[in-house]
């Protein structure tokens, strides 16, 4: 049975909407995450804007909510047109347990349904240390990432892992999330290594997750639509 586990990332004063959406397919989990846009300080800083305030939601749907949850969140929250959000499905390889698949499912059968194998697009997740995201960012424009999302989090890691490489996990972190074209990942990925990576300030170490759909990056609709347009 083919699960995803589908991202979306938008303004915190559309949150409300982007759950009623989830609502409507009867999804049976969400979550929501407080999180902000990676505008350059100095960008701030020239037109006297804030740092853009963002929420990241999170639910997992089986093949056929998965297209239904793209196309409703383009009907009613626009989010194939730039500056609305985005959002982007990561295939799911696994579960643990009878009960939770269950749970997911909605006691579906799981029957066979394969989950496609290409992907033009991959999601960087960066892990660095707390206030360093500036630093990742540019590594990562200088390669053509064109923005990501920053959320902060908190290592717990073992003291092993301390001695190897000199990465520490037990302090206060931040991740950033970075769509890309699958032809730029990994151009970006060595960027941030080798600007921002255990040997800088930002300790930084990332890896990537396939991203098999994805809305909010001005695509053709697969469906043969024009996007829907805000009046």
């Amino acid at each position: 049975m083919e699960l995803n586990c589908i991202l979306a990332i938008l303004n915190r004063d559309r949150c409300a909407a982007m759950e009623g959406v989830f609502q409507s397919l009867r999804l049976p989990l969400a979550l929501t995450m407080m999180c902000r846009g990676t505008a350059t300080t100095e960008h701030l800083s020239l037109y006297g804007l804030l740092p853009t305030q963002k929420a990241l939601l999170t639910t997992v749907a089986d093949g056929e909510q998965t297209r239904r949850l793209m196309r409703a969140a383009k009907l009613k929250l626009f989010i194939d047109v730039p500056g609305n959000g985005i959002m982007l499905s990561v295939p799911i390889k696994s579960i643990g347990g009878g009960r939770t698949m269950a749970y997911l499912t909605d006691r579906q059968n799981p029957g066979g349904e394969k989950p496609p194998m290409k992907f033009d697009h991959e999601l960087i997740y960066v892990i660095l240390n707390e206030g360093c995201s500036d630093l990742v960012m540019a590594a990562a424009r200088s390669a053509g990432a064109t923005g990501g999302t920053v959320l902060s989090a908190k290592g717990t890691g073992i003291k092993e892992s301390e001695k190897f490489l000199g990465i520490s996990l037990a302090n206060e972190k931040e991740v950033v999330l970075i769509l890309a074209d699958a032809a730029y990942k990994a151009a970006i990925m060595q960027a941030i290594i080798r600007d921002a990576g255990p040997q800088s300030p930002a300790g930084a170490i990332c890896f990537s997750l396939p991203v098999s759909q994805v809305a909010g990056l001005r695509q053709l609709d697969s469906e043969g639509d024009e996007a829907p347009q805000e009046e």
